[in-house]
């Protein structure tokens, strides 16, 4: 069992940044690759970016790459999205994941995740 909690959301203006991080409880963090996720009002929830259990590798969703940035630390249980250049666009509650089951093609989907955080609240203003 994986308890996520998720922070580092707020306000910010457009071309600004912001480091969300989602903390797990548990020992066995370093086991569970980690997905961001966020959802717009109006919206289907929406891949942002994966990253595997070792932190060896990553995934983007192709309108963030270059922007945006997933780091984990296993030491603290913690997995970070820096997101820079934000566009209010990307106004969302984001929503981090977790999940031992997946493979290259899965990772993208959110029924590749069993354990999900509450979200935070990103709104970028123009």
């Amino acid at each position: 069992q994986v308890q996520l909690v998720e922070s580092g959301g707020g306000l910010v203006q457009a071309g600004g940044s912001l480091r969300l991080s989602c903390a797990a409880s548990g020992r066995t963090f370093s086991s569970y690759a980690m997905g961001w996720f966020r959802r717009a009002p109006g919206k289907e929830r929406e891949f942002v970016a994966f990253i595997s259990s070792s932190g060896g590798s990553t995934d983007y969703v192709d309108s963030v790459k270059g922007r945006f940035t997933i780091s984990r630390d296993n030491a603290k249980n913690t997995v970070y999205l820096q997101m820079n250049v934000l566009k209010p666009e990307e106004t969302a509650v984001y929503h981090c994941a977790a999940t031992t089951r997946y493979t290259s093609s899965s990772a993208r989907r959110p029924n590749a995740y069993d354990y999900w955080g509450q979200g935070t609240q990103v709104t970028v203003s123009s």
